[in-house]
């Protein structure tokens, strides 16, 4: 086994897309897109999407955590991971229409809880493509004015979300 170096890719069958931040004698400290830190022992299975072979510490772990953070809030899709209240987990939504000869729509509220989340960050991705667009300042605000208000619409389905006073 090949001793990765700081830097490297992994994909890990658990914690999912990461990249290894230090190494220790034993470990591997990864930050996953998903997960955030964890310490893996060095002779865990994943597979390596790209090695780094230089295992000299030059950078510090905040460093670049920070760097990953804004790559990714720069160009993926990807935010972060928030859990659906544990109230609500494996329920329904039910719309019942006020005409009982109409048959009501079910729908597992997991589903309607993943939509929401995914207008969210899809609103994410937009602003950050206005902001980094080539319109000119009244237009980005403007935009950013939209924008704004559909967030405030989107704060009635907070009750979905897991909250730590609930």
């Amino acid at each position: 086994m090949k001793l990765l170096g700081i830097g490297s890719r992994i994909n890990h069958a658990e914690y999912g897309k990461g990249v290894i931040t230090n190494v220790t004698s034993q470990h591997y400290w990864v930050t996953f897109i998903e997960n955030g830190l964890e310490t893996i022992d060095l002779n865990s299975d994943f597979d390596v999407i790209e090695a780094a072979h230089d295992d000299v510490d030059t950078v510090s772990f905040l460093d670049v955590e920070t760097s990953l953070v804004n790559i990714l809030k720069k160009w993926s899709d990807a935010t972060e991971v928030v859990a659906i209240a544990d109230k609500y987990k494996g329920g329904t939504l039910i719309l019942q229409p006020a005409d009982d000869s109409l048959k009501p729509y079910e729908l597992p509220i997991d589903k309607f809880f993943h939509k929401i989340t995914m207008v969210r960050d899809r609103l994410r991705v937009m602003e950050q493509r206005i902001n980094a667009s080539d319109l000119d300042a009244q237009q980005k605000v403007d935009l950013q004015q939209y924008i704004t208000r559909i967030y405030g619409s989107l704060t009635s389905f907070n009750v979905l979300f897991k909250s730590d006073t609930h």
